[in-house]
């Protein structure tokens, strides 16, 4: 600053009033007090974390857990989760040559039921299915999986890591059906999630999501509170010896937009959806959401 300037800024300052001058100064305190930009802020369970810090968290817990994953499944919710996959695969009903993209496909429960389905009902072998998941340790489960069946030396099953939110490497307007299950309600942005779903979806095709929703009934929802949170926290110590991931899992559930409000933005992404554009399963522990790209 110049002499001049400064002297004139003095000069300023000694011609305001004296409860100015301390307001002024108050004024400016408070200015580099406060931080000069802030996180946005999204939940991570119950936690609130900072957006870029969600991906990294997700990915520790699926990393711990990838290994007894599938028997965490069966454990978690008695083997019902099974009963749902095939209500999804038979509400789904794809036909033959069916292009499936599965994101957060994981251990390859819906991808082997879709090609399964395939096979039996239809005698189809042309079928195809695109495994995405964020977590390389899930879908070297898949991989794993997949070797131990009769589409393991096919090319009706291909594995991708990638992000739910860019799929940088599926085109436009390339697959039949889109599926996640499971898995969006870990996404840091699952608008972003289903709007991608619609970029690469062809005209015609179908956005499938199962995930786990919003029980209505009080009494179900108390007794479904109560294992939720003593009971599956306690099995994930003694299965896999990791409490505080099933302990996220339980809480993320309790996060995701009730079924409503998530068939909402389905179409706000541009799908049509049936009706009320979802099907609870066993009082709305789980849905099933299905939206249409006209």
């Amino acid at each position: 600053m110049s002499r001049l300037m400064l002297k004139q800024s003095r000069l300023f300052m000694r011609s305001m009033p004296s409860v100015a001058r301390r307001t002024f100064f108050s004024a400016g305190i408070q200015r580099l007090e406060q931080p000069q930009s802030s996180s946005k802020t999204t939940h991570f369970g119950f936690r609130d974390v900072a957006e870029e810090e969600k991906e990294s968290l997700v990915h520790n817990v699926f990393a711990n857990v990838a290994s007894k994953y599938d028997v965490m499944n069966d454990a978690m919710s008695l083997g019902i989760h099974r009963i749902w996959k095939d209500e999804f695969i038979r509400s789904m009903a794809p036909g033959p040559g069916t292009t499936l993209l599965d994101v957060a496909g994981g251990t390859g429960d819906i991808a082997l039921k879709f090609l399964d389905y395939c096979k039996n009902i239809h005698h189809d072998s042309t079928a195809t299915v695109k495994l995405v998941d964020i977590n390389p340790h899930m879908l070297e489960e898949g991989k794993k999986r997949f070797q131990r069946t009769s589409y393991a030396n096919t090319n009706q099953a291909s594995f991708l890591v990638q992000n739910a939110e860019h799929l940088d490497d599926i085109p436009n307007e390339s697959v039949d059906v889109y599926t996640i299950a499971f898995g969006i309600r870990n996404c840091t942005h699952i608008d972003r999630v289903v709007k991608e779903a619609y970029r690469v979806l062809k005209k015609g095709g179908r956005f499938m999501c199962l995930e786990f929703s919003k029980v209505d009934n009080p009494i179900v929802g108390k007794l479904y509170d109560i294992y939720s949170f003593d009971v599956i926290p306690a099995l994930g110590q003694v299965i896999a010896g990791d409490r505080d991931s099933y302990q996220y899992l339980v809480e993320s559930i309790r996060k995701f937009p009730p079924q409503e409000e998530f068939a909402q933005i389905i179409r706000d992404a541009g799908f049509k959806t049936i009706g009320k554009g979802y099907e609870d399963l066993t009082f709305g522990v789980a849905a099933i959401h299905s939206g249409f790209k006209i």
